[in-house]
């Protein structure tokens, strides 16, 4: 004799499994559909190219580790404000904090892909009326009396249009272009605080230069006044050698002004008080590295990642589109309950108490097409924007390069000129103290003579600080990235 158990067949998957199982199915079966709107294709921006520069359709590679490129100076000082400002910089805090918002909102929009479950659970003790209305005339007794349920409730719209595959696409999109304005971000505060610190060590030149030439206004002055005492000149040279020293006063203390400024601009740069950064003077006095950007290819462009948040920013909009259509056709939702329901605690998860439900809801928009077709027309209008902003960070980073190239080669024939005036007036100074030591010229001809061989240094050192500033900006135009073997000697 067969027991019970073999008569009966195997047991029913308990509903929640059959939910679930049914909710996994319908899921399976809408990611088969392709959903519906415009897939993204990155904007042509070829007929933007110069005619000089080779073209490849853009991929961002923003990615791609771009290392320390401020290293290339070789200088400790640089290196250490840069690491302050990466690690205190509030404004890059606040750009980190917006990428963990955008990374969280892509996480959250991918939920939609799996069914809401919800476990619920209540007791409760009720009186009712004994004067409820009725259609029957029947008097109705008042009672009270309690109840109690436990269960869950499954609820599942399946993606049939590809609604929720749009909304995915279009967060992560946009949390990529919020990863690459901080690296945008980044990138533009590590060029701010080199080129800062290139124009503070620019004015150490200035006001070292400016104290010599000081001295040497203080020497002509105090010997035009003995010449005047002697009778040898007039008031009139006695009083253009008291102006001169005058300006030169002036001329020291503007510049030691605008050291301290700069300094405190340093320090903002770096998250800091204006007094937390203390830079000792220090001239430049070397040339910067020199790029390796002859034959520059597009594709450097592709690092910037300005140029990869506008691109990403397009293919977000563009998703968005997909989600605006979905608006024309029917939602199907799948929902489902189950549980245990009782008039007291004691009989609740007896057999006589389960509950269930499942099934199927359909809604299909009526009236809602010309709101579907507005909110579509304007999804589109944003995309177009879109475009227009990632075309014209493509052509503001040609001109950025372009400018930077310009900046880096006339700046380097412009130190080699004031290069060679240097030597010129030093020569100059020399031969003018060779000739004041014979007895051939006056001191104050020997004073000018110094006073404009410090005037060329300086122009010369002034010089060298805006090449490697120009070299910074160069950097900061092709996306930074540069390494040891991106700069030959």
């Amino acid at each position: 004799m067969k027991s019970p158990a073999s008569t009966m067949g195997p047991r029913p998957l308990p509903l929640a499994l059959r939910l679930v199982a049914l909710a996994a199915l319908a899921a399976a079966s809408s990611s088969c559909i392709r959903p519906v709107g415009p897939n993204h294709r990155a904007p042509d921006v070829a007929a933007l190219v110069p005619a000089q520069w080779s073209w490849q359709p853009a991929t961002p590679m923003d990615h791609v580790p771009k290392g320390a490129w401020w290293r290339l100076f070789d200088d400790p000082v640089l290196d250490d404000l840069q690491a302050r400002a990466l690690k205190a910089s509030p404004g890059l805090h606040a750009a980190l904090a917006r990428v963990q918002q955008a990374r969280a909102r892509a996480r959250a929009s991918a939920v939609e892909f799996f069914p809401d479950a919800r476990f619920r659970s209540g007791f409760e003790r009720q009186r009712t009326s004994g004067n409820l209305p009725t259609p029957i005339p029947v008097s109705i007794p008042p009672a009270t009396f309690d109840g109690a349920s436990i269960g869950f409730d499954l609820s599942y719209e399946i993606d049939l249009w590809g609604k929720v595959r749009r909304m995915v696409e279009s967060s992560r999109a946009a949390a990529a272009a919020t990863d690459a304005e901080f690296n945008n971000l980044s990138l533009s505060l590590s060029a701010d605080v080199a080129a800062q610190y290139f124009a503070t060590r620019s004015l150490d030149a200035e006001v070292s230069a400016l104290r010599v030439m000081l001295r040497l206004r203080g020497e002509a002055m105090d010997l035009a006044q003995q010449r005047l005492a002697a009778g040898l000149v007039t008031e009139s040279v006695a009083s253009r050698a008291r102006a001169e020293r005058a300006a030169a006063t002036a001329a020291l203390a503007d510049a030691t002004r605008a050291r301290e400024e700069s300094a405190a601009t340093l320090a903002f740069l770096c998250g800091e008080t204006a007094g937390a950064v203390v830079l000792p003077e220090s001239p430049l006095d070397g040339r910067p590295p020199a790029l390796v950007p002859a034959g520059l290819p597009a594709d450097l462009l592709e690092r910037r990642p300005d140029i990869a948040a506008a691109e990403r920013l397009v293919a977000s909009r563009n998703a968005e589109i997909g989600v605006a259509v979905a608006g024309y056709f029917p939602s199907v939702r799948l929902t489902g309950s189950g549980g245990q329901l009782s008039r007291d605690i004691d009989s609740l998860f007896s057999a006589d108490s389960r509950t269930w439900s499942i099934g199927p809801s359909i809604s299909l928009p009526l009236t809602g097409y010309a709101l579907t077709g507005a909110r579509v027309r304007h999804a589109k209008a944003v995309r177009e924007e879109a475009i227009a902003q990632y075309r014209q960070a493509v052509l503001g980073a040609f001109r950025d390069v372009e400018t930077s190239l310009a900046q880096v080669r006339r700046r380097a024939e412009q130190a080699e000129a004031l290069g060679q005036a240097s030597a010129q007036a030093a020569a100059a100074a020399a031969l003018a103290r060779q000739r004041l030591d014979a007895g051939i010229v006056s001191r104050t001809e020997w004073i000018e003579a110094e006073h404009a061989r410090h005037d060329a240094d300086l122009r010369r050192l002034q010089s060298i600080a805006m090449q490697h500033v120009a070299t910074v900006r160069l950097i900061k135009a092709l996306g930074g990235g540069w390494d040891s073997t991106a700069a030959r000697p």
